[in-house]
């Protein structure tokens, strides 16, 4: 859910660039979320009486260090992510493209899910670590950095273990999907207004709504993953689950029989907390970093406003701004 409008006045590199940062930013800020979400879903001790009394008891066993675990091979895992996703949603997108080049909302949300299926594949191992990372006390470390932690689990549980519960990942794509295309569908219904109208702040609180729905339709299948994930008779307390199991099914069983069905949704309240924060930091950090490359490819006056450089056809790409420049300029010398 967290994307952003290309723009065509930026290159490859300059939209991979922003996304990247914005993205890298906003993980960093709400990694605190992050760290007592994943604790939560995994049932560690940390998190037995709440929300708010986890962070007290994440502080008080590791410390202020111990709310940005993870949060490297996190940061390192969004851009390989970010890369496979765009290059296969642009694939599957042109497949379903009509002779007029429009693509329905349904298809589109189709080709999303698949991309975030073949980017999760391409980068599973990362979101292994990180959760081993999480779940593991930092004053009593198991692992050690990302690359001891992958290598530490291919040489001791083998290469099974970096992809176990990915299954789940695809699973949960589907309640995904239909969330986000339920929001989406009703959009013009809540603003009384047709989608094309809607301004910045209302994408903004679209995104967040259908990001909350979405993730709360496949956030059991979520729980169950980080579990299977953390879970390894090789480590102390089998990883810090709060339950022992033999595979997927056996996982749900033994939640909804020794925890209750609501347990599925551990950690749910620091999700949907970390929503708002999360897209308001990734977009904001986006359009800045795409304000200094607007400026820097003359689309612009300042970097520090959207005020249009004169004379300058905006829908030139940057390449044919640089090529009139250098033309103008050699006219001028001549």
């Amino acid at each position: 859910m967290a994307t952003v409008k290309p723009d065509d006045r930026l290159t490859s590199s300059q939209g991979f660039m922003c996304v990247g940062f914005a993205g890298v930013f906003s993980k960093s800020v709400t990694s605190p979320l992050e760290v007592v979400k994943i604790k939560s879903q995994v049932g560690t001790f940390h998190c037995k009486k709440g929300f708010l009394h986890s962070f007290l008891v994440v502080y008080q066993k590791e410390g202020i260090r111990g709310f940005w675990k993870g949060n490297l091979v996190s940061c390192l895992r969004l851009f390989p992510y970010s890369a496979v996703h765009l290059a296969t949603y642009k694939q599957i997108v042109h497949l379903h493209m009509d002779e007029l080049g429009y693509v329905s909302q349904w298809r589109a949300i189709f080709a999303g899910g698949l991309a975030g299926i073949s980017a999760a594949l391409a980068t599973y191992p990362l979101e292994v670590a990180e959760t081993r990372l999480i779940a593991q006390n930092c004053r009593e470390p198991t692992y050690r950095g990302v690359i001891h932690t992958l290598s530490k689990i291919y040489q001791t549980e083998g290469l099974r273990a970096l992809y176990r519960g990915f299954s789940l990942t695809i699973l949960g794509a589907f309640p995904f999907s239909i969330g986000c295309y339920a929001v989406y569908i009703n959009l013009d219904k809540l603003w009384r207004e047709p989608q094309f109208r809607f301004t910045a702040l209302q994408n903004f609180i679209n995104g967040c709504i259908a990001a909350g729905v979405a993730q709360t339709l496949s956030y059991p299948f979520e729980t169950v993953k980080r579990k299977m994930q953390a879970q390894s008779p090789r480590l102390p307390h089998y990883g810090g689950a709060d339950i022992h199991f033999t595979g997927m099914l056996d996982c749900f069983r033994q939640v909804i029989r020794n925890k209750g069905i609501l347990t599925l949704w551990s950690g749910i309240t620091a999700n949907m907390v970390k929503i708002v924060p999360y897209f308001g930091l990734l977009f904001s950090c986006f359009e800045m970093c795409k304000q200094v490359c607007l400026y820097r490819n003359g689309y612009i006056v300042s970097p520090l406003s959207y005020k249009l450089a004169p004379g300058v056809d905006q829908s030139m790409g940057p390449t044919e701004v640089e090529e009139v420049k250098r033309y103008l300029k050699n006219r001028k010398f001549q």
